[in-house]
């Protein structure tokens, strides 16, 4: 399954009666939470059955109210299977931004999609993969309408270098990303540098122009996280990563530093890529990685957060020196590793 999203050119008429579909569907979507909150034994199929009819009365597709219920019976049932958080009413501060179409989408002549009520919509000129398109939803984001498309296809396989070998990586925050060969990955740090122009935007109160340039940052940060993957699997054959708990960090001292790296999404894109690279993947603990010294496994390192302002240290055991992310990224490529060959003996 590939998903494709096509930027849309609605006009303003389309657009007031996509507002509209959003302004109903957030009705549909917290009465459909208010009854199984209710009633825990209500399905899908008792919710689609209490509003037969209704959706020409309020002008939507039926596949469109049919797959909001759907999404409202799912995230009830990620609840209950303690995969995800109780799902929650929408409203103006927490708004409903997407419209599914659990039906397959026909791509039209000319650059257009045909959907249910709308006809045939623009879109810009862009690739899009060969397949069948299951379903698509409709999102709406600061800079307008997207189109994203569900397509039944095989991804394409990634072309990799001919020589490629394993690596250990171990993500940090002053230094992106740090590879046990020694080489280091810079920080772009979109936020930084776009952190004045939005706090100005924020400070004007002009809500429209921060979100686009909250959007934008976001923005930056998938496209240098697509290219930093792609350069990864292509390079090489095993990838060892280092997984911290960003969690944990982001509601410490360290919560804008783990916004601005965005490992957490650099870690999902090197998975999904290795598949189509023939790239093994292995994400491995980060424990005591940075006080652990790589050469004869003493624990002698920097500890606490005072530790942390300390770059270079020597081991009290072999008398090494250590740069402190190089050795945490050998250390990772150590004990990822040293698993693999426990499980091939295994």
């Amino acid at each position: 399954m590939i998903q494709c999203q096509l930027k849309l050119r609605p006009s303003k008429a389309v657009e007031r009666k996509l507002d509209g579909w959003l302004w109903n569907l957030t009705g549909v979507w917290n009465w459909g939470l208010k009854q199984i909150q209710n009633d825990s034994s209500l399905k899908y199929a008792d919710l689609t059955a209490a509003t037969a009819g209704h959706a020409s009365r309020i002008g939507l597709p039926a596949v469109v109210l049919q797959a909001t219920l759907a999404d409202v019976s799912k995230s009830w049932s990620r609840c209950f299977n303690g995969l995800a958080k109780r799902p929650r009413l929408k409203g103006a501060r927490r708004r409903l931004s997407s419209i599914p179409f659990k039906d397959p989408i026909r791509l039209a002549a000319g650059n257009r999609v045909a959907l249910p009520l709308l006809g045939k919509l623009r879109h810009h000129r862009q690739e899009i993969p060969q397949g069948r398109i299951k379903c698509g939803r409709l999102v709406k984001r600061a800079s307008g309408w997207y189109l994203c498309l569900f397509i039944d296809a095989q991804r394409k396989p990634i072309a990799v270098r001919s020589e490629r070998t394993a690596v250990g990586i171990d993500p940090g925050f002053s230094t992106l990303l740090m590879l046990s060969t020694g080489e280091k990955i810079d920080h772009p740090r979109e936020l930084r540098r776009g952190a004045p122009r939005l706090a100005q935007a924020q400070r004007g109160g002009n809500k429209a122009l921060a979100a686009r340039l909250s959007e934008r940052i976001a923005n930056r940060k998938k496209d240098r996280n697509h290219k930093l993957a792609l350069d990864l699997v292509q390079r090489f054959s095993t990838i060892y990563f280092s997984k911290d708990n960003l969690k944990g960090m982001s509601s410490g001292l360290f919560g804008k530093s783990v916004t601005a790296s965005n490992h957490y999404q650099l870690r999902q894109m090197i998975r999904y890529k290795s598949l189509a690279g023939g790239t093994e993947f292995v994400e491995v603990g980060s424990s005591f990685s940075t006080r652990i010294c790589s050469i004869c496994g003493a624990v002698a390192g920097p500890a606490g957060l005072a530790g942390l302002s300390v770059r270079h240290w020597e081991c009290s055991g072999c008398g090494a020196q250590h740069d402190r992310d190089v050795n945490a990224a050998v250390n990772t490529f150590n004990v990822g590793a040293g698993r693999a060959l426990e499980a091939r003996a295994a």
